[in-house]
């Protein structure tokens, strides 16, 4: 009996510290800021589908790249500036989470302090030939040159060739977009963070007094704010430029470029952290206060990258292999825990009309993966017998689509599909077009539903013995 309550005070106490960080203001700005932005990357993937999958398929030739140019233009404005778009939201929902009442000053500083961090020389990629203009006679027409042709000109040793040049008036998308989305949390929530700490001193307001728009006197009254926000990271962007850096570069050396070996070195880390995640479900509190803090920016930055790739015709790289897709789409199959399997063994093997009846509630919700009202009504929550399959099976799939996917079983993901695409159709889309990858659902439920059987009888068995 002690150590039952020992046990659950350890239980409460995880519970505790656990909602405490989910519900730190900036955690909660950094869901609230990713859940907002999704639909970019819904839009990005299919547009990826539709110009690598579908358009070969009825095109081809000049018709094709013409065609593809549609794809290519929401890549650009998507994925390759996500980490910008990104900012300016961030700003906003700091400044909902914190009530602060300018929240469009707040995008403008997001945006603004981001893009004042970046590099301001880059080294641009050389295409096949350059065109020079004639310096002294503007009317002359552009000439080209094939690369090769200028290496020796240029003082290059023999044998090497013109790759890249420095540029400047330029933006590289290694920052803008999906590889710059660290970046982008880390100065974005430093800069609304001290803006809104410097708008709260009176002081430093503006008052035109009356008869002012009121779009003007709100301008007015974070001026002096915006401009000592800005000009401090002003500061700290020449400091480093002075070193021969910048802080993006710094952030995606000593940040991103960890964070990110962590989670596609194999399937454990990931493992770890929804198992934890998982498990505080199952006392209540939601398991993105874990995993969409922890594991979903990284895992999300992964499958941008292989969007990218993908829509570059390259093949995926192993270290990529790991995403938040393969999270979505084979290892929370019905929501959190694979619940519709613990749905379908209801169905099929349940004597429980309390349980049945939870079930046909259930089971359309449970279909686009949506499993709120199984966790908390059937219940899953405090439910020990349920809690452990609920735990396990979502990490045993994770693991066995890893493994599939690196053995080539299945192809990896390359397309983010929206989280509540139902299964089969998910797999499909998020490999774009694999039969493999659906087939594999189909088994992953079976596994599942196997899994959870024996749970389900102790835990209807202990019903009955309470109720007895």
């Amino acid at each position: 009996m002690a150590e039952t309550g020992k046990g659950k005070r350890f239980l409460d106490r995880f519970a505790e510290v656990s909602a405490k960080v989910g519900n730190q203001i900036h955690m909660r700005t950094l869901r609230d800021a990713f859940a907002t932005i999704t639909p970019l990357y819904i839009l990005a993937g299919l547009a990826v589908l539709v110009s690598q999958v579908v358009m070969p398929l009825v095109l081809s030739g000049d018709a094709l790249t013409t065609a593809q140019v549609w794809g290519s233009a929401i890549t650009l404005g998507t994925l390759n500036f996500t980490a910008v778009i990104l900012a300016g939201v961030l700003g906003y929902c700091l400044a909902a989470n914190k009530r602060f009442d300018n929240a469009i000053a707040c995008v403008i500083v997001g945006i603004s302090a981001f893009v004042v961090m970046m590099p301001q020389t880059i080294v641009a990629t050389v295409g096949n030939a350059v065109y020079a203009t004639s310096a002294t006679d503007k009317t002359a027409a552009a000439l080209s040159y094939p690369i090769e042709s200028l290496s020796g000109s240029l003082g290059a040793p023999s044998g090497y060739a013109l790759t890249g040049v420095d540029a400047t008036g330029a933006f590289d998308v290694t920052h803008t977009g999906a590889n710059g989305l660290f970046g982008a949390i880390v100065v974005a929530l430093l800069a609304v963070s001290l803006f809104i700490k410097l708008s709260s001193f009176e002081r430093l307001k503006v008052d035109l007094g009356e008869g002012v728009p009121p779009a003007v006197a709100d301008s007015f009254n974070v001026m002096f704010p915006m401009l000592l926000s800005l000009a401090t990271f002003g500061l700290a962007a020449a400091v480093l430029a002075a070193f021969g850096t910048d802080l993006l570069t710094l952030i995606s050396a000593l940040i991103t470029a960890p964070l990110k070996d962590l989670m596609n070195a194999g399937p454990w880390a990931v493992i770890v952290i929804y198992t934890l995640a998982n498990l505080l479900f199952c006392l209540g509190i939601h398991q993105a206060t874990i995993s969409g803090v922890l594991a979903e920016p990284i895992l999300t930055m992964l499958i941008i990258d292989n969007m990218a790739t993908f829509a570059s015709a390259q093949p995926i790289p192993q270290d990529h292999y790991m995403n938040m897709q393969i999270i979505n789409t084979f290892a929370l199959i019905g929501g959190s825990g694979c619940t519709l399997a613990l749905l379908l063994d209801t169905f099929l093997f349940s004597k429980s009309k309390s349980s049945r009846e939870i079930a046909v509630l259930s089971i359309l919700p449970g279909a686009f993966n949506i499993n709120e009202p199984v966790i908390y009504g059937y219940p899953v929550v405090f439910n020990l017998p349920l809690m452990i399959p609920f735990v396990i099976v979502p990490d045993l799939l994770i693991a066995a689509t890893y493994g599939l996917t690196c053995a080539g079983v299945i192809a990896p993901c390359v397309v983010q599909v929206h989280w509540t695409t139902p299964p089969v159709l998910s797999g499909l889309l998020a490999t774009a077009g694999d039969w493999r990858a659906a087939v594999w659902q189909v088994i992953e439920i079976a596994i599942a539903m196997a899994i959870y059987l024996p749970f389900i009888k102790v835990s209807e068995a202990q019903s009955r013995s309470d109720e007895a």
